[in-house]
């Protein structure tokens, strides 16, 4: 026996004297743990497939996106020579972002296009339409279409 009295090894209760339990009871136990973990796994289930439909629209969404990027890149004349050399691995990524973010100014960028006639504004929309492209244009035509954009 322990210091409370009661024994190490067993109850010390005689089995055969106790009465059985009621197999009634017994099968009750079972059903409701059967049915509560039924309706969890359930419901775990449907919560897992509402996560992958979102998933899987928000990887469709971007896809669309990739793909009217690519075809927007495409129609740019003079890009089939580019490449991109990615030379990011998991130590360096942080070090390659701050870089590219000590790049060119704004302000630089939007003097070259003011410069060579194209629109500045079109830094802030990402989302605009492309120009065609004519490097022929006058400074006056570009102006024209400028307050085409600003209708």
């Amino acid at each position: 026996m322990d210091e409370d009295g009661l024994p190490l090894m067993g109850s010390g209760i005689d089995l055969t004297k106790v009465p059985a339990i009621q197999q009634k009871r017994t099968v009750a136990f079972l059903n409701q743990f059967v049915v509560h973990t039924v309706q969890f796994l359930n419901r775990f289930s449907t919560v897992c497939e509402e996560k992958l439909a979102d998933l899987s629209l928000r990887i469709q969404q971007i896809e669309t996106t990739l793909n009217i990027l690519d075809a927007k890149l495409s129609s740019i004349p003079g890009l089939d020579d580019v490449t991109f050399v990615s030379s990011v691995t998991n130590g360096s990524q942080s070090e390659t972002t701050s870089e590219l973010s000590q790049g060119v100014p704004v302000m630089a960028i939007r003097n070259k296009m003011i410069s060579e006639g194209l629109d500045p504004d079109l830094l802030e929309r990402p989302d605009a339409p492309v120009p065609d492209g004519e490097s022929e244009r006058t400074v006056e035509e570009s102006s024209d279409s400028e307050s085409s954009f600003s209708d």
